[in-house]
């Protein structure tokens, strides 16, 4: 929990929960925080039976601690470091998703902040690495351009500009292959920004989304379809934008989504009847 990407704090509320939870589990719990070199935590990661990876973006969430948990024959939560990296760069989770007939909006790459979109306006302007929408901007006019491309490079050497879709904010959780409640984000802001996501009050949160029936079980099923085209293990979150005519669009797929008490996972199982501490305790099981 914590870690040097711009989520620590995040990851730190979530690293609290998980541990709350897995102590009512009676679990013999160690909490783990770190700031930079978590190499230095290998003897005492060793000696427990599984961790729980409550990290958010960098090197928690892009498969480089999970590759190095995995060298050191320490089990961890959560997909494995391949999908941990595809799912964590836009570009390529976009590109599969898209081969695979998954609505995905239109988008182009900037390799330099002397790059210019040709999309039209509006667009948005965000990194190719990064979660809890950290360095994104809807650009809605010309003028906007330069400070929405200046923002996202200073988080990424990649930057995507991807059509606005103005539409219905949905996520879909899946837990050992099987997705849930679908949830619909209504935030104070235009997007559900970071702090729409992680200020209580900021949003509203309808589970089960108010949706046909028909149209839940086609996102639940898409989503279904993207968690093992991606390669994903036990659990992930996928992020879509629903327009009027019913037709969905693919975002992107979370591989350690939030366990705070704003977060949406916890919310969609709680919607299926599931309590928090259950969830930490089905995550663990099917991680081992």
């Amino acid at each position: 929990m914590g870690g040097p990407s711009e989520e620590k704090n995040v990851s730190l509320s979530s690293g609290k929960a998980v541990a709350d939870a897995c102590r009512k589990n009676g679990f013999d719990t160690t909490e783990f925080p770190f700031d930079f070199d978590y190499r230095t935590l290998l003897p005492n990661l060793k000696k427990q039976d599984v961790i729980f990876n409550a990290l958010h973006g960098g090197i928690g969430e892009n498969g480089k601690i999970q590759a190095w948990l995995d060298k050191n024959n320490i089990k961890n939560t959560g997909s494995g470091p391949e999908s941990s990296a595809l799912c964590m760069d836009k570009v390529k989770s976009k590109n599969i998703v898209k081969n695979n007939d998954i609505r995905t909006p239109v988008w182009e790459m900037l390799n330099s902040v002397n790059d210019r979109p040709t999309l039209p306006l509006p667009f948005v302007i965000k990194p190719n690495d990064q979660g809890s929408t950290v360095g994104l901007t809807i650009i809605h006019d010309e003028s906007e351009i330069d400070a929405g491309i200046t923002e996202a490079f200073e988080h990424s050497d990649l930057v995507m500009v991807e059509e606005y879709i103005h539409g219905r904010e949905l996520t879909v959780t899946v837990l050992g292959e099987k997705a849930y409640p679908i949830v619909e984000i209504k935030p104070s802001h235009e997007f559900y920004d970071y702090e729409c996501k992680y200020t209580p009050g900021m949003s509203h949160y309808i589970c089960p989304a108010d949706i046909p029936k028909e149209l839940t079980k086609s996102i639940q099923n898409t989503t279904e379809i993207i968690f093992k085209t991606l390669g994903c293990d036990v659990y992930a979150r996928a992020d879509y934008l629903l327009v009027e005519n019913g037709k969905y669009y693919f975002l992107e797929m979370n591989t350690l989504p939030g366990m705070t008490s704003t977060s949406l996972v916890p919310k969609s199982v709680d919607a299926a009847g599931m309590s928090f501490e259950e969830l930490i305790k089905i995550i663990i099981e099917l991680s081992l």
